[in-house]
């Protein structure tokens, strides 16, 4: 039986640094606050916008000016992600040898829900997803395992049949949260380092890499 693939979205199927980075930034701009280039960006994403606000804010901000910023970076990013956003080299095609040999797919991201939905709609359009989940208001999410645990049960997978992907340690420790063996990638917003720090059942360094590491953890 093929595991169902539960995936990431940043940092995983696609590169969203240069989008998430510009509407910061002017976010930040038109708050008369510091700025900071996308490497710096980068280690703030993975827990929604809200953290990622608060990371790049200065730490004395007040909790009305984070709202006011979280507000004003929906808006910008709601009209520009498309300019600073794409999937990963590969990854299409990797969707589809997938999809044709029969797995299951489903996403599952911190991102705000709608633009998970938006996003994964627009750049593949030819992937059928089981599910594709964000953070919304009021609900766990990741590492909490609620939505991973969601997922499993709409795909009809225990959670030991499926396998969780991602790029950060965040899904690593959603993917033991909810007792699902997981796969790190390297090519996301976490270093390698870190990754194998957090016990990955296994971890790949380049796309065309998962295909034949799901049918070794199959053997």
């Amino acid at each position: 039986m093929l595991p169902s693939l539960i995936l990431d979205l940043d940092g995983t199927l696609i590169d969203s640094l240069p989008g998430i980075a510009n509407s910061l930034n002017r976010t930040l701009e038109a708050h008369d606050l510091p700025t900071h280039p996308q490497a710096a960006v980068r280690t703030f994403i993975g827990n929604g916008i809200e953290m990622l606000i608060k990371r790049g804010a200065p730490g004395d901000t007040s909790p009305d000016v984070i709202e006011s910023l979280v507000t004003k970076f929906k808006a910008d990013y709601q009209m520009t992600w498309i300019e600073g956003t794409k999937p990963y080299p590969a990854i299409a095609h990797l969707l589809k040898d997938l999809q044709k040999d029969g797995y299951q797919l489903s996403v599952l991201s911190n991102k705000v829900h709608h633009f998970t939905q938006t996003i994964v709609r627009e750049l593949f359009p030819l992937i059928h997803f089981t599910c594709v989940i964000g953070q919304e208001d009021g609900k766990h999410h990741k590492p909490h395992p609620a939505g991973a645990l969601k997922i499993a049960s709409a795909m009809g997978s225990a959670p030991d049949q499926c396998v969780l992907i991602g790029d950060s340690t965040i899904d690593l420790e959603t993917a033991a949260n909810a007792e699902m063996p997981s796969i790190a990638v390297t090519w996301g917003y976490h270093d390698r380092d870190r990754l194998q720090a957090a016990n990955p059942t296994q971890l790949i360094d380049q796309p065309a890499d998962l295909i034949s590491t799901l049918k070794k953890m199959q053997e």
